[in-house]
């Protein structure tokens, strides 16, 4: 497979490049690097002679038509994205413009390149969203793929529009997409402005650890490099038209995540123990989502992926990871708004 991967400086995207790659198999990486890429992510490939790099905007229709003459991918596995909840609530016409807008550039551009091609019957678009837009559950039931979508955030909404998209692409075009619907991923290399992360940076400095609301959001925590081999999984088996909820079995609440990494770090550096005291509830974000849960049952009857790494696996090797990491880490504490309280409203 020569497999085109948008938003590949990312989180979960790196984590994608590096399995594919492991697996064997060609990968262009199309980045804007925005403030949460960083391509350090892909030391370990960028040398490869399976590796290629462009930097690239999804709304810039010229470079990505461009990057598909090229290229002449196989498939397109498309993460590019703003992601992250508090920023769309403070700057929420940047998820539209990307999300939105920049996926239907990326679906005509892929569509024309298909077309040119001969629509050949291998080819894959496959479109990584999220369970955030499905809204939020009562305290039981699991998301499915029949799950209406019911978005609550600027992000979730820009999200659901994208999948939106990719499927009327599919149905009115013809295009061969694939779908698949994450819960929440967690792992190294995740960026500093997220739930985990935050909670184990600031209880190495020593500052207090936000906790928000009550800290009884609850949500399905998925290792990334888990959600890695999903995404190779579905991309290279799923049923074209199809979408797959991709989940990590380890429902937790918010307060009991942030406990768990703490007794972690006591074991870890117990001259700064007890972490637990630097625990802080904040005012929650609006229109918090009270719970996420996955039911990925399709995946695993019917492509046989299911999660390998359990909560409390992941947990204490992403620890491990920051300790052992601190120059990635600390060279990202300075961009935009690391660090800093957002989406208040």
């Amino acid at each position: 497979m020569k497999l085109l991967v948008t938003g590949g400086a990312g989180f979960i995207g790196s984590a994608v490049v590096r399995h594919a790659i492991a697996a064997g198999h060609e990968v262009i990486n199309l980045d804007a690097l925005t403030y949460a890429a960083c391509l350090e992510n892909l030391a370990s490939v960028e040398a490869s002679p399976l590796y290629r790099f462009e930097k690239a905007d999804i709304r810039d229709r010229d470079a990505l038509a461009r990057i598909f003459e090229t290229h002449r991918p196989t498939a397109v596995m498309h993460l590019a994205a703003e992601s992250h909840v508090d920023r769309s609530i403070d700057a929420p016409d940047a998820f539209i413009d990307t999300n939105v807008t920049g996926t239907a550039h990326l679906l005509q551009e892929a569509r024309a390149y298909w077309e040119r091609q001969g629509r050949p019957e291998g080819f894959r678009f496959h479109h990584v969203s999220t369970d955030e837009v499905f809204g939020s559950l009562g305290a039981e039931g699991l998301f499915t793929e029949e799950t209406p979508y019911a978005p609550n955030s600027p992000y979730s909404a820009s999200k659901a529009a994208s999948d939106h998209l990719v499927r009327a692409w599919h149905a009115t075009y013809g295009l061969p997409v694939v779908l698949s619907n994450c819960s929440n991923n967690y792992g190294p290399f995740h960026f500093p402005e997220k739930l985990i992360p935050v909670v184990i940076l600031n209880a190495l400095a020593g500052r207090p650890i936000p906790v928000y609301g009550d800290g009884g959001n609850v949500r399905d925590w998925l290792f990334v490099e888990d959600h890695a081999e999903a995404l190779l999984t579905i991309i290279g088996q799923g049923e074209v038209g199809r979408s797959y909820n991709v989940g990590g079995n380890a429902e937790a609440k918010n307060i009991d995540l942030v406990r768990m990494i703490c007794r972690i770090l006591d074991r870890l550096l117990p001259g700064a123990a007890p972490h637990e005291d630097l625990i802080t509830f904040v005012t929650d974000r609006p229109g918090h989502d009270r719970r996420y849960a996955i039911d990925a049952s399709r995946l695993r009857d019917e492509l046989g992926w299911q999660p390998r790494v359990t909560l409390e696996e992941g947990l204490e090797q992403t620890v491990a990871w920051y300790l052992e990491n601190r120059p990635w880490w600390q060279a990202l504490q300075d961009r935009a708004g690391v660090g800093d309280r957002l989406g208040l409203g």
